[in-house]
C-alpha cells in the first residue's frame, strides 16, 4: 500500500507494516516451523496447571477455615456459571402432557421453563402403592441422541432404565433432558464446534444453563406431594455426571450425590488432552482460577459418592483419585469420614451395572436411613416415542439461542455528566477488568531478562532484535527499525502483529535483514517496494519502528490445524484465560520492554495495530503508563460475534467504552472502523472537556476528487 493517507499528511509506510503488504503464502507454514511454538505452549501449560493445582485448598488447614470461604465459594462457583446473581425463580408453567402406566410405577412425560421461554423435557417416575412422600432422585441424562427420521426424543428415552429402576426400589426419579440432546435441541459445543469464541466474552457457558435447569427440577419436586422435600438426591453419568457436580455444588437441598464419570482434574484436562474430549458443558468459565477439587469441596458435609471406571478415556482415574483425596481431606478434617467414598469398577466411559448398584446402596443409606440388597436390575421398559413430551414443538422456545439471553451483558452506559460521575464508572470498570477479565495475568511481574541478539544494517536502516520473557515459557522478540547512527528519537512507534502482520513484517523485512530471521544470507538483497517506502520514511524522520508478535503469532505460533488450534484455545480458558487475554498480557511486556531501550525508553511511545490486535492493544495500554497516541485500524464494534475473546468482557463493557477509558490520558486515531465505535469516546471527550483533538476518526482511503 503506497496510498498517502490525505488527512494525516503522511506516506502509508507510517502506517508500519500491518496494513496493505503482500501475505507470505500459506503454503510456507511447515509442522517443522511450528515444533518450537508447539512445545513452548504445552509448558506454559504444564505450568499453570501446577499453578492452579497448588493453589487450590492449599489455605485449608482445619474445617472451619473451609467453611468460613463457603459462602464466597459458592457464590464464585454462581458467578462462574453465569447465576451470580440468581435469576428469577418464575413460574415453572410445570405440564404433564401423557402418561404410562407400568405395574410398579406410573411415568409422566412433563415440560417446565426454567425461565420464560427456556424449556426442560423430562420423564417424572413415581411408585405406585406410596404410604408417605419419599426420597426423590433427580436423575441427570448424559450426551446420548436419541432420534428417529429427524425428531429428538432427548436423552431420556435412552437414560430411561434409571428413572424406572428408583422407582421400583421405592425413590421418585425425574429424568431430564439436557439443552442440546433434549427435544428441543440447543448447542453445547460452542467452542468445540460452532466458533462461538463470543460466549467467553459474554461469560456464557452451557453448564450454567444445566445448573439452572436443575435447580428448578428441585423445585418443581418439591412442589409433589409424592416428595419428601428434605430427601433429594442426585446422580448421572458422563455429561450427567458434570451437571452432579454443578448442582450438588450450588444447592443444599441436595443430600446425596452421586456423580459417574463427571468429574477429574486440571492436569487431565489440559495437560493430558482430556479437554478434546469434553464439549463446553462440563466446563465453568473459570475466572477464579480454581481446579476441580474446589467444586468438589462444596459439597461437605453432604454424603458424595465419586463413581468411575478404571480405564475411562476421558475421566482418568489418577485425575478422579486426586480430586476425591483432596475433598476426602476436608471429610477427615470434619469428622465425616463415613460421608464419602471413592467407587471404582472394571471397565471404559460405559454405564456398568456395578457402578448403578452401588449409587443404589449410597442413596438406600444417606436418603432412607437402610442397607438392603437390591435384588432386580435396572432395565429399559419402553419405547423412545412413550416416552416424548412434545407432539409439536413450542413456537416460544428460546432453547436454541439462549445462549445469547442467559448471561446478562453490561448495560450501554449514558455518557457521564461530570468528572466524578466519569471517575467512579472508570474506576469500576477498571476493578472488574482486573478481577474478571484478566485474573489469569502473572500476579507479580518477573524481569523482562532482555537480550539484544542481532544488529544489522542495509539501506541506511538499522534492525536491532532483543529477547524478552512476558513470562516463563513466553519467551517474545522485539524487533526495533530506525536509521543508522539515530541518536536520539522523537517518537517509538510499537506495532503488535497478528499473524497476517507478521508474515507481512517478514515478507518486506526478511530478504534485507536475514540474520534477524534466522535465516541464510541472499545472493542479493531484495528490497520490495513496502521496504522502499518504509527505507525513505525512516531515513528521513527520527523515528524508530518496533514490532512484536504475542505468543501464537510468528515465531511461536503452534500448530495451526484447526481442529488443534480449537482445542489449544479451549485450554486457555479452562485455565481462567483466553488466548487474546494473554496477548494482551504480552503487548504489555513488549511495552515495557520498548520503553526499557537504552538509546529510545525516553522517546515518546505511540501504539499502531489492526483489527482484533488494536482491541487487545487498547486494553494492554489501560494497564500501562499512558502512550501518547494509540492508531488503531479496522477496529471491530464489539467483542461478539466477532471481537476478541476476554473472559467476562461483555459483563463489564464493550470496545466503545475501552476507547473512552484509553482517551481519557492518550490520544485515539481510528482509522477504517464503523464510526458507532467511536461515539460514546467523542461524547464522554467533549462532555468532561478533554482535548479537542483527543479521539479521531479517520479513513486512509484516498479522497476522490
Amino acid at each position: 500500500m503506497t496510498t498517502s493517507c490525505v488527512r494525516c499528511g503522511w506516506g502509508a509506510a507510517w502506517l508500519g507494516i500491518v496494513l496493505g503488504l503482500p501475505m507470505l503464502a500459506a503454503a510456507q507454514e511447515t509442522p517443522s516451523s511450528t515444533a518450537r511454538g508447539d512445545r513452548l505452549l504445552a509448558d506454559y501449560f504444564a505450568a499453570e496447571t501446577a499453578r492452579l493445582r497448588d493453589a487450590s485448598l492449599a489455605e485449608i488447614q482445619t474445617i472451619d477455615d473451609w467453611t468460613s470461604r463457603v459462602p464466597e465459594a459458592r457464590r464464585q462457583l454462581l458467578d462462574m456459571l453465569g447465576l451470580d446473581p440468581l435469576p428469577d425463580r418464575t413460574d415453572l408453567h410445570a405440564t404433564i402432557t401423557g402418561r404410562i402406566d407400568h405395574p410398579e410405577f406410573t411415568v409422566e412425560n412433563l415440560h417446565y421453563q426454567s425461565r420464560p421461554g427456556l424449556y426442560v423435557t423430562g420423564n417424572l417416575y413415581v411408585p405406585k402403592n406410596l404410604t408417605k412422600p419419599a426420597p426423590a432422585i433427580l436423575y441427570v441424562c448424559g450426551h446420548a441422541k436419541v432420534a428417529k427420521d429427524g425428531v429428538s426424543y432427548g436423552g431420556k428415552a435412552h437414560y430411561q432404565h434409571h428413572g424406572a429402576w428408583f422407582a421400583r426400589n421405592g425413590y421418585v426419579c425425574l429424568v431430564i433432558d439436557t439443552l442440546q440432546l433434549g427435544e428441543i435441541e440447543g448447542i453445547h459445543h460452542g467452542t468445540y464446534r460452532e466458533n462461538r469464541w463470543w460466549w467467553l466474552s459474554r461469560g456464557y457457558c452451557p453448564a450454567g444453563v444445566e445448573a439452572w435447569n436443575c435447580i428448578r427440577a428441585l423445585d418443581y419436586l418439591q412442589s409433589r406431594s409424592e416428595v419428601d422435600p428434605q430427601k433429594l438426591g442426585v446422580t448421572g453419568r458422563s455429561g450427567g455426571g458434570a451437571y452432579s457436580w454443578w448442582i450438588s455444588a450450588i444447592d443444599e437441598r441436595i443430600r446425596a450425590a452421586v456423580p459417574v464419570a463427571g468429574i477429574t482434574d486440571l492436569q487431565n484436562h489440559v495437560v493430558d488432552g482430556c479437554v478434546e474430549g469434553h464439549c463446553d458443558c462440563m466446563y465453568m468459565v473459570n475466572t477464579y482460577l480454581w481446579d476441580y477439587a474446589e467444586v468438589a469441596a462444596l459439597n461437605y458435609p453432604r454424603s458424595l459418592l465419586i463413581s468411575n471406571t478404571d480405564r475411562d478415556g476421558i475421566f482418568p482415574l489418577d485425575g478422579v483419585y486426586r480430586t476425591y483425596s483432596a475433598v476426602r481431606r476436608l471429610y477427615d478434617l470434619g469428622k465425616h469420614p463415613d460421608d464419602v467414598a471413592l467407587n471404582i469398577t472394571a471397565g471404559g466411559h460405559v454405564d456398568t451395572q456395578e457402578l448403578q448398584i452401588h449409587a443404589m446402596r449410597w442413596f438406600d443409606k444417606h436418603l432412607r436411613g437402610e442397607v438392603r440388597l437390591i435384588e432386580n436390575a435396572a432395565q429399559k421398559l419402553f419405547e423412545p416415542e412413550q416416552l416424548k413430551v412434545f407432539q409439536e414443538l413450542p413456537a416460544d422456545q428460546l432453547n436454541t439461542k439462549i445462549d445469547e439471553t442467559f448471561v446478562p451483558l453490561a448495560t450501554p452506559p449514558a455518557v457521564p455528566t461530570s468528572t466524578a460521575e466519569w471517575a467512579t464508572q472508570r474506576d469500576a470498570w477498571l476493578a472488574a477488568l482486573r478481577q474478571k477479565t484478566f485474573a489469569g495475568w502473572p500476579k507479580e511481574e518477573l524481569p523482562l531478562s532482555m537480550e539484544q541478539v542481532s544488529t544489522v544494517d542495509h539501506g541506511g536502516l538499522t534492525l536491532t532484535t532483543y529477547d524478552f520473557s512476558s513470562q516463563p515459557h513466553v519467551p517474545l522478540t522485539l524487533y526495533v527499525l530506525h536509521k543508522t547512527g539515530l541518536p536520539k528519537a522523537d517518537l517509538v512507534v510499537l506495532n503488535p502483529l497478528a499473524q497476517s502482520g507478521w508474515e507481512d513484517f517478514v515478507a518486506t523485512l526478511s530478504s534485507t535483514f536475514p540474520a534477524a530471521f534466522d535465516r541464510s544470507e541472499p545472493a542479493a538483497a531484495v528490497e520490495t517496494a513496502e521496504f522502499t517506502a518504509l527505507q525513505q520514511m525512516l531515513t528521513g524522520l527520527p523515528w524508530v519502528m518496533a514490532y512484536v508478535a504475542p505468543r501464537g503469532v510468528g515465531p511461536t505460533r503452534w500448530n495451526p490445524e484447526m481442529r488443534k488450534h480449537l482445542q489449544n484455545q479451549r485450554r486457555f480458558y479452562l485455565l481462567g484465560q483466553t488466548w487474546e487475554g494473554m496477548q494482551t498480557w504480552d503487548i504489555r511486556r513488549a511495552m515495557q520492554a520498548t520503553r526499557s531501550l537504552e538509546s529510545f525508553g525516553a522517546a515518546p511511545l505511540w501504539l499502531q495495530a489492526e483489527g482484533n490486535m488494536a482491541v487487545l492493544t487498547c486494553y494492554a495500554s489501560l494497564f500501562e503508563p499512558p502512550v501518547k497516541r494509540l492508531d488503531l485500524h479496522k477496529l471491530p464494534m464489539s467483542h461478539a460475534p466477532d471481537g476478541p475473546s476476554l473472559l467476562n468482557v461483555l459483563r463489564t463493557l464493550d470496545i466503545p467504552q475501552a476507547l473512552a477509558l484509553i482517551a481519557e490520558h492518550s490520544q485515539v486515531a481510528i482509522y477504517d472502523a464503523d464510526p458507532a465505535v467511536s461515539e460514546f469516546a467523542i461524547a464522554t471527550a467533549g462532555k468532561l472537556g478533554w482535548p479537542a483533538k483527543q479521539v479521531q476518526v479517520r479513513s486512509t482511503s484516498p479522497v476522490k476528487k
